[in-house]
């Protein structure tokens, strides 16, 4: 099983690359945020490798960083992701968005990846909610009152937030602010000085 490849890129598609391996060249499929870290032709490149075997032919996923790669990972446990779905949701979001959009459980993030449509996305979030670490999720914001937010029923972060999307701003950017307020103004935090930092923060 291949665990990573390291080359010259010989040539660059849409969402591939051939990687030249002393004279071998293997075709990797990698998402958009990959192939624009890894440059272009005639660049030395290093690529964690997930192989997927079938019955009828074996490719190649590359991944320029360890989070993109876990990712990856997790989303071709849900039911109806495949690994093109997966590289086509990496491309349109990296791995701290995603992160974003499962804790935020923001399904209409996910369908600006092709191929996800409004149920696909709501899977996502749904069955991967469970499965992030929520400390992880919540990494930027790590006070007690922003560890809340994970809940999504009730505390001062959540409030924040649906007041937030009210006002027309999009849930996962509703919830990075407001997490970001809720680390700064720590657990003496209210709804409406959460709401005032949040929208500071959006407006920046």
């Amino acid at each position: 099983m291949i665990a990573r490849l390291t080359g010259v890129i010989d040539s660059v598609g849409e969402d591939w690359t051939v990687l030249d391996v002393g004279g071998v060249g293997y075709l990797v499929y990698c998402s958009g945020r990959t192939l624009r870290a890894i440059g272009g032709r005639g660049a030395q490149a290093s690529l964690s490798i997930e192989t997927h075997v079938r019955e009828d032919h074996i490719h190649l996923y590359g991944f320029a960083d360890a989070d993109e790669r876990d990712w990856f990972r997790l989303l071709t446990t849900v039911q109806g992701v495949g690994a093109r779905v997966a590289v086509a949701i990496l491309s349109a979001l990296s791995p701290d968005q995603l992160t974003g959009a499962v804790a935020a459980q923001d399904k209409a993030a996910l369908t600006a990846a092709q191929g996800v449509g409004a149920k696909l996305g709501a899977r996502i979030v749904s069955e991967l909610r469970d499965k992030v670490d929520a400390l992880a999720m919540l990494r930027r914001a790590d006070s007690p009152s922003a560890a809340r937010a994970g809940d999504g029923d009730t505390g001062t972060v959540p409030d924040a937030v649906s007041a937030l999307v009210n006002l027309g701003y999009r849930r996962t950017e509703a919830f990075g602010a407001v997490s970001h307020a809720a680390r700064l103004l720590g657990d003496a935090a209210t709804v409406e000085s959460l709401i005032t930092a949040g929208l500071k923060e959006l407006g920046a």
